[in-house]
Protein backbone atom coordinates (compact mmCIF):
# COMPACT_ATOMS: atom_id res chain seq x y z
CA UNK A 1 0.00 0.00 0.00
CA UNK A 2 2.89 2.13 0.84
CA UNK A 3 4.39 1.90 -2.21
CA UNK A 4 0.97 2.49 -4.59
CA UNK A 5 0.70 5.63 -2.03
CA UNK A 6 4.32 7.15 -3.24
CA UNK A 7 3.46 6.23 -6.53
CA UNK A 8 0.34 8.07 -6.51
CA UNK A 9 2.14 11.10 -4.46
CA UNK A 10 4.25 11.33 -7.04
CA UNK A 11 2.05 11.19 -10.20
CA UNK A 12 -0.01 13.57 -8.53
CA UNK A 13 3.25 15.91 -8.53
CA UNK A 14 4.43 15.31 -12.17
CA UNK A 15 0.68 16.36 -13.05
CA UNK A 16 1.02 19.38 -11.12
CA UNK A 17 4.60 20.01 -13.00
CA UNK A 18 2.88 19.46 -16.24
CA UNK A 19 0.03 21.84 -15.33
CA UNK A 20 2.76 24.23 -15.19
CA UNK A 21 5.05 23.80 -17.98
CA UNK A 22 1.81 23.94 -20.07
CA UNK A 23 0.39 27.31 -18.42
CA UNK A 24 4.10 28.80 -19.58
CA UNK A 25 4.00 27.58 -22.53
CA UNK A 26 0.33 29.20 -22.97
CA UNK A 27 1.05 32.56 -21.42
CA UNK A 28 4.81 33.65 -22.62
CA UNK A 29 6.92 32.87 -25.77
CA UNK A 30 9.25 29.74 -24.74
CA UNK A 31 13.02 30.42 -25.54
CA UNK A 32 14.06 26.70 -25.55
CA UNK A 33 12.59 23.35 -26.49
CA UNK A 34 11.50 21.82 -23.48
CA UNK A 35 12.43 17.74 -22.91
CA UNK A 36 10.57 15.03 -20.96
CA UNK A 37 11.61 11.61 -19.80
CA UNK A 38 9.41 9.23 -16.85
CA UNK A 39 12.06 7.30 -14.96
CA UNK A 40 11.77 3.77 -13.70
CA UNK A 41 9.78 4.80 -10.97
CA UNK A 42 6.84 6.31 -13.04
CA UNK A 43 8.29 9.92 -12.51
CA UNK A 44 8.42 12.78 -15.27
CA UNK A 45 11.29 14.72 -15.64
CA UNK A 46 11.53 17.88 -17.82
CA UNK A 47 14.57 19.96 -18.79
CA UNK A 48 15.53 22.18 -21.53
CA UNK A 49 19.22 20.56 -21.81
CA UNK A 50 18.84 17.12 -21.92
CA UNK A 51 21.38 15.24 -20.23
CA UNK A 52 20.85 11.93 -21.80
CA UNK A 53 18.59 10.58 -25.03
CA UNK A 54 16.17 9.22 -22.79
CA UNK A 55 14.83 12.41 -22.94
CA UNK A 56 12.27 12.90 -25.67
CA UNK A 57 11.05 16.61 -27.35
CA UNK A 58 8.11 17.39 -25.17
CA UNK A 59 7.28 21.13 -26.34
CA UNK A 60 8.93 23.03 -29.41
CA UNK A 61 10.29 26.54 -28.26
CA UNK A 62 8.47 29.20 -30.30
CA UNK A 63 10.32 30.99 -32.73
CA UNK A 64 11.22 34.42 -32.79
CA UNK A 65 9.52 36.08 -35.44
CA UNK A 66 11.69 36.95 -38.49
CA UNK A 67 12.26 40.50 -39.32
CA UNK A 68 13.13 41.76 -42.54
CA UNK A 69 16.75 43.26 -42.71
CA UNK A 70 17.22 46.62 -44.76
CA UNK A 71 19.32 46.18 -48.07
CA UNK A 72 18.67 42.25 -47.57
CA UNK A 73 17.97 41.95 -51.54
CA UNK A 74 20.29 44.74 -52.37
CA UNK A 75 23.30 42.34 -52.94
CA UNK A 76 21.71 39.53 -54.24
CA UNK A 77 23.67 39.41 -57.26
CA UNK A 78 26.92 39.95 -55.90
CA UNK A 79 25.97 37.12 -53.67
CA UNK A 80 24.71 34.39 -56.56
CA UNK A 81 28.12 35.64 -58.49
CA UNK A 82 30.37 34.34 -55.29
CA UNK A 83 28.21 31.17 -55.05
CA UNK A 84 28.09 30.03 -58.25
CA UNK A 85 31.84 30.79 -58.43
CA UNK A 86 32.85 28.85 -55.34
CA UNK A 87 30.08 26.75 -55.02
CA UNK A 88 28.48 27.87 -52.17
CA UNK A 89 24.79 27.69 -51.61
CA UNK A 90 23.14 31.05 -52.23
CA UNK A 91 21.00 30.49 -49.16
CA UNK A 92 23.87 30.17 -46.82
CA UNK A 93 25.95 33.05 -47.64
CA UNK A 94 22.82 35.29 -47.55
CA UNK A 95 22.85 33.87 -43.65
CA UNK A 96 25.90 34.71 -43.26
CA UNK A 97 26.17 38.25 -44.39
CA UNK A 98 22.78 38.55 -42.87
CA UNK A 99 24.54 37.36 -39.28
CA UNK A 100 27.77 39.18 -39.37
CA UNK A 101 26.97 42.69 -40.65
CA UNK A 102 23.35 43.01 -41.32
CA UNK A 103 23.53 43.82 -44.88
CA UNK A 104 25.84 46.33 -43.51
CA UNK A 105 28.83 47.01 -45.99
CA UNK A 106 30.29 49.48 -43.53
CA UNK A 107 30.10 47.18 -40.61
CA UNK A 108 32.83 47.24 -38.27
CA UNK A 109 33.05 44.51 -35.40
CA UNK A 110 34.75 45.48 -32.12
CA UNK A 111 37.55 43.17 -33.18
CA UNK A 112 38.30 45.07 -36.23
CA UNK A 113 36.29 42.68 -38.66
CA UNK A 114 35.08 44.76 -41.33
CA UNK A 115 32.50 44.73 -44.76
CA UNK A 116 29.42 42.32 -45.09
CA UNK A 117 31.23 38.86 -44.40
CA UNK A 118 33.17 40.87 -41.41
CA UNK A 119 36.67 40.09 -42.87
CA UNK A 120 39.59 40.72 -40.39
CA UNK A 121 42.40 43.07 -41.82
CA UNK A 122 45.09 40.25 -41.60
CA UNK A 123 43.22 38.71 -44.43
CA UNK A 124 42.98 41.30 -46.93
CA UNK A 125 45.75 40.14 -48.71
CA UNK A 126 45.25 36.60 -49.10
CA UNK A 127 41.66 37.24 -49.78
CA UNK A 128 42.48 40.08 -52.72
CA UNK A 129 41.10 42.32 -50.88
CA UNK A 130 42.05 45.86 -51.26
CA UNK A 131 38.71 47.65 -50.08
CA UNK A 132 37.05 45.69 -47.37
CA UNK A 133 33.97 48.01 -47.37
CA UNK A 134 33.35 47.37 -51.53
CA UNK A 135 30.53 44.90 -50.90
CA UNK A 136 32.04 43.06 -54.38
CA UNK A 137 35.28 42.80 -52.79
CA UNK A 138 34.58 41.80 -49.53
CA UNK A 139 31.82 39.00 -50.88
CA UNK A 140 34.04 37.36 -52.95
CA UNK A 141 36.34 37.59 -50.47
CA UNK A 142 34.91 36.29 -47.68
CA UNK A 143 33.22 33.30 -49.88
CA UNK A 144 36.49 32.35 -50.80
CA UNK A 145 37.51 31.84 -47.16
CA UNK A 146 34.19 30.37 -46.66
CA UNK A 147 35.02 27.67 -49.12
CA UNK A 148 38.29 26.75 -48.13
CA UNK A 149 36.85 26.12 -44.31
CA UNK A 150 34.20 23.98 -46.07
CA UNK A 151 36.51 21.59 -47.93
CA UNK A 152 38.53 21.42 -44.73
CA UNK A 153 35.57 20.33 -42.57
CA UNK A 154 34.35 17.81 -45.37
CA UNK A 155 31.00 19.70 -46.23
CA UNK A 156 30.04 19.84 -42.39
CA UNK A 157 28.16 23.19 -42.28
CA UNK A 158 27.81 23.57 -38.32
CA UNK A 159 31.33 22.83 -38.15
CA UNK A 160 32.32 25.63 -41.04
CA UNK A 161 30.56 28.16 -39.47
CA UNK A 162 31.95 27.44 -36.06
CA UNK A 163 35.59 28.09 -37.60
CA UNK A 164 34.34 31.21 -39.62
CA UNK A 165 33.18 32.45 -36.46
CA UNK A 166 35.85 31.29 -33.48
CA UNK A 167 38.18 30.57 -35.76
CA UNK A 168 39.41 26.90 -37.20
CA UNK A 169 42.12 26.46 -34.43
CA UNK A 170 39.35 26.62 -31.87
CA UNK A 171 37.32 23.55 -33.95
CA UNK A 172 40.82 21.75 -34.39
CA UNK A 173 41.44 22.11 -30.96
CA UNK A 174 37.99 20.47 -29.74
CA UNK A 175 37.06 18.81 -32.54
CA UNK A 176 33.20 19.98 -32.34
CA UNK A 177 31.64 23.22 -32.26
CA UNK A 178 33.71 24.72 -29.47
CA UNK A 179 32.08 25.46 -26.21
CA UNK A 180 31.47 29.24 -26.55
CA UNK A 181 28.58 30.74 -26.33
CA UNK A 182 29.15 33.34 -28.96
CA UNK A 183 30.21 30.88 -31.24
CA UNK A 184 26.85 28.51 -30.50
CA UNK A 185 24.77 31.82 -30.40
CA UNK A 186 26.42 32.52 -34.17
CA UNK A 187 25.99 28.85 -35.77
CA UNK A 188 22.63 28.60 -34.56
CA UNK A 189 21.51 32.13 -35.94
CA UNK A 190 23.27 31.32 -39.23
CA UNK A 191 20.91 28.13 -39.50
CA UNK A 192 17.67 29.92 -38.50
CA UNK A 193 18.61 32.50 -41.47
CA UNK A 194 19.77 29.87 -43.68
CA UNK A 195 16.34 27.92 -43.10
CA UNK A 196 14.13 30.96 -44.19
CA UNK A 197 15.92 32.07 -47.31
CA UNK A 198 15.55 28.72 -48.24
CA UNK A 199 12.03 28.90 -47.84
CA UNK A 200 11.80 32.73 -49.57
CA UNK A 201 14.11 32.83 -52.13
Amino acid sequence: MEAKSAFKWWNLAAAGLLTIVLLMAASTPLRADIYMYRDANGVLHFTNVPASTEYRLYIRSSRPRFKASPGAKKFDPIIQDAARRYDVDFSLLKAIIRAESSFDPQAISRKGARGLMQIMPENFRTLDIQDPFDPEQNIMGGTRYFRSLLDRYQGKVSLTLAAYNAGPTAVDRYRRIPPFAETKDYVQKVLRFYEHYKKNT
